[in-house]
């Protein structure tokens, strides 16, 4: 999945774990929040490194 996925869903879960007073879903969701951000930073660096290796290149935005 993205990593606006995984946040959405990790927001989702920790929200309702926490209503629900369910730890272990909490916990879930705070893991697919983390893994979210870390594929955010993966792909930052991704873009980081390609425009150092090529700064002409065309600069595709999603």
């Amino acid at each position: 999945m993205g990593e606006w996925t995984d946040k959405a869903k990790g927001k989702i879960k920790e929200t309702t774990g926490v209503a629900t007073g369910d730890r272990e879903l909490e916990a879930e969701g705070k893991a697919d929040t983390f893994k979210g951000n870390v594929k955010e930073k993966i792909e930052d660096a991704k873009r980081v490194i390609k425009d150092a290796v090529d700064p002409d290149r065309r600069r595709e935005e999603p």
